[in-house]
């Protein structure tokens, strides 16, 4: 079963960013009471599916905080993971 599979039987309405190259950098379900789950995507998943297509770190950045992060699509918003370094 594919991450999409997964998500559109578990996580019912929970928003999955497109292109379908996003969905490595998918790293679970994120739940609340009350409220329905969302996709956690991982930052640095998203980074690299980003230069991997041809941008540099910054381009890839930039266009993660205001195209992905910064785009909020309703109550199935994705969240998404920074790791904090220990």
């Amino acid at each position: 079963m594919s991450k999409r599979d997964y998500l559109n039987e578990f996580a019912e309405g929970a928003m999955i960013l497109e292109p379908d190259s996003f969905d490595e950098a998918i790293v679970g379900i994120v739940q609340r009471i009350d409220r329905d789950p969302v996709v956690c995507y991982s930052v640095d998943k998203i980074i690299k599916v980003l230069t991997e297509s041809g941008m540099d770190d910054d381009e890839a950045y930039e266009y993660y905080e205001y195209n992905i992060l910064g785009a909020y699509m309703g109550e199935g918003t994705p969240m998404f993971l920074d790791p904090i370094p220990v």
